[in-house]
């Protein structure tokens, strides 16, 4: 009876294994702060002897990176209303950004922000068809209330893990939709009746991407942070910040006996024309989800810092998004003091986020086995 027991646990025990082995999983997520396009960004973009705009130099040197994480997610901060093209204070960008920010590896656009409706109803419905037509999932602006309905939250699954996508901003310059046109505006009793109802679908995270605070000042509002607390007791699991334009601190939060949750309170600037420190860069948020067993578990996160280096050459300029810890030993890549710019702009960043992040470390770049890598053990992080 022993030796058949023996027999048939031997029998079993592989298939068991594989069981648990497709029962394992993980999904590497990638998130990206204000995608804009001043004038200035207009003009680098123009090809006068093709008469065509081309934004593809601006990704060349992150394209890697984006494109090697499962799902990518942006603020885009921009509408693609057709000619004129204009920057700021009315975003319209030409739609190669659109053709260059998909062609980036960037996955998905949350496009609740305070320049949603730059270009009123008509500039707001054709931006969300540019978008259709390259295939894009975005939330947080609605053309009507069937697209609402099917958006809000943005339900995203791969490798068999599934993340409900939500995107509110505090406001739109009082620039109101026009009905059936419609913006998430953060109000903190609906915004926790809607995790609410994403927890219904059972999805294995859900992530709030907030359009919040005061311009240009790193440190988080208190009626914010208090906003973060409410939406974690609630059953958000990972918050990401936007429109302060520079960076603040990212938090990862641990309770015994529950899965850590993370919020980044901003991540700064990702593309735009704002070139003085601390505006001129800003960070990736990165992290992977390990699902094994039914449970959905946030593992390795952190931040890689990025920076805009924007060269006049000859009278022309570009700009050019960087991943800061691959270029700042290669001094020789750059014009003019954009190299002192850059280091000047790096040593702010690590300066704010080392003393004030909690858990969360730099991905920095392995120069010589050309792979991004934590900086530092995770015990070395301020907790």
């Amino acid at each position: 009876m022993r030796n058949r027991f023996f027999l048939i646990t031997l029998i079993l025990l592989p298939l068991f294994c594989n069981a648990q082995n497709q029962d394992t999983t993980s999904l590497s997520l990638l998130f990206i702060g204000d995608i804009m396009n001043h004038d200035a960004q207009i003009e680098a973009a123009y090809d006068s002897a093709s008469t065509i705009y081309d934004y593809d130099t601006t990704f060349a040197y992150i394209k890697g990176i984006i494109s090697g994480a499962d799902i990518a997610i942006a603020n885009l901060e921009v509408t693609f209303a057709g000619k004129p093209y204009k920057g700021y204070p009315r975003f319209s960008a030409p739609d190669e950004m659109a053709f260059a920010i998909k062609d980036s590896g960037i996955d998905c656009l949350v496009m609740a922000n305070n320049h949603a409706n730059d270009t009123g109803k008509e500039g707001f419905e054709r931006t969300h068809q540019v978008l259709e037509n390259l295939g894009f999932p975005h939330t947080g602006a609605f053309v009507d209330s069937l697209e609402k309905n099917q958006n809000h939250p943005l339900f995203l699954e791969k490798n068999g893990i599934k993340i409900a996508l939500f995107n509110y901003t505090y406001g739109t310059n009082g620039n109101e939709a026009v009905f059936p046109n419609s913006v998430n505006y953060i109000n903190d009793s609906l915004i926790l009746l809607d995790i609410e109802r994403a927890k219904k679908e059972k999805p294995d995270k859900i992530i709030m991407f907030m359009h919040w605070g005061t311009e240009y000042e790193t440190e988080p509002e208190k009626a914010f942070v208090e906003l973060t607390k409410k939406m974690f007791a609630q059953g958000a699991d990972i918050i990401i910040g936007s429109h302060p334009h520079v960076l603040r601190r990212m938090e990862r939060v641990e309770s015994p006996g529950k899965p850590d949750k993370v919020v980044v309170y901003s991540l700064g600037n990702f593309v735009s024309n704002q070139r003085t420190r601390p505006r001129d860069g800003g960070a990736m948020f990165k992290l992977t989800l390990n699902k094994s067993g039914g449970q959905t578990e946030i593992g390795e996160a952190g931040y890689i810092l990025t920076w805009v280096y924007a060269p006049r050459i000859k009278g022309d300029k570009s700009f050019y998004i960087l991943p800061l810890s691959e270029f700042e030993y290669c001094p020789g890549f750059f014009v003019y003091s954009a190299y002192d710019k850059m280091k000047v702009y790096s040593g702010f960043a690590r300066g704010l986020l080392n003393s004030e992040n909690r858990n969360v470390p730099e991905y920095i770049f392995d120069i010589q086995d050309k792979k991004w890598i934590i900086a530092h053990p995770s015990s070395e992080i301020k907790k």
